[in-house]
């Protein structure tokens, strides 16, 4: 059996001398979508971040394809094919469409795969295609959410970290977002960490899960079992 794309080892991070979370340990398998559930401020945002090498970890590791990514530079993660989606969305607001999705590419020399890769992006958010020279920052919050995982998109990558895509969209874009995660998952066999306050939703679409309370992982099982778990249905689903 291979190795996971993703392990993190007993992992603490935090800002200061306080971790925010605390011997964290999750593995994602490749072409799984896995996901964190919890409350606002479980600490879910931060492991991404610490995944991502925006935080360093105060002890424990990150192993990214079996290799520990202490000593490696965030902005050189996406050209080793890890790229997030950060929550916020962050789009360059001045640049047009098709600029943001060619910062998505920026470390690439393969002009005509991206592209390529620009077309199919325009293929699974038409709005995208119809807006490609509008600046994004003039976008709806949707649009700059279908914005900002194109960008992720066009790095390739092989594990795509995605931080609470939901937040503040309507439902009809949510749906329609979370249907073309699944599609790439499905068509590309890309690897998904899904961090969402939405339990419902993310346990829909999600192989296994995640749940985080207080900083700690307190639960792990399919996503299956955790939608039908009465203690996750009270704490997470509001019944």
């Amino acid at each position: 059996m291979s190795a996971p794309i993703l392990e993190l080892r007993n992992l603490s991070a935090g800002w200061g001398s306080a971790p925010a979370i605390r011997e964290v340990s999750l593995t994602v398998e490749r072409g799984e979508i896995v996901t964190i559930i919890g409350a606002n401020g479980a600490g879910k945002s931060t492991t991404l971040m610490a995944i991502s090498s925006i935080l360093r970890p105060m002890s424990g590791q990150v192993l990214y394809e079996g290799a520990d990514t202490a000593s490696v530079a965030a902005e050189k993660l996406p050209a080793m094919g890890l790229c997030q989606v950060p929550e916020g969305r962050r789009i360059f607001p001045r640049l047009t469409v098709a600029e943001n999705l060619d910062m998505g590419a920026y470390f690439r020399k393969d002009g005509d795969a991206v592209r390529h890769d620009m077309e199919h992006v325009f293929e699974l958010f038409p709005r995208l295609r119809e807006r490609r020279d509008q600046k994004g920052g003039t976008l709806s919050g949707g649009e700059q959410q279908m914005l900002a995982i194109g960008r992720a998109l066009m790095g390739r990558p092989k594990l795509l970290l995605l931080d609470e895509p939901s937040l503040g969209l309507a439902p009809l874009i949510v749906e329609h977002i979370f249907a073309i995660i699944r599609r790439i998952n499905e068509e590309s066999d890309m690897t998904v960490l899904l961090v969402e306050q939405n339990a419902n939703l993310a346990l829909g679409l999600a192989h296994r899960g995640y749940v985080m309370e207080t900083g700690r992982i307190s639960m792990t099982d399919t996503a299956e079992n955790l939608l039908q778990n009465p203690d996750i249905r009270r704490a997470y689903l509001g019944e």
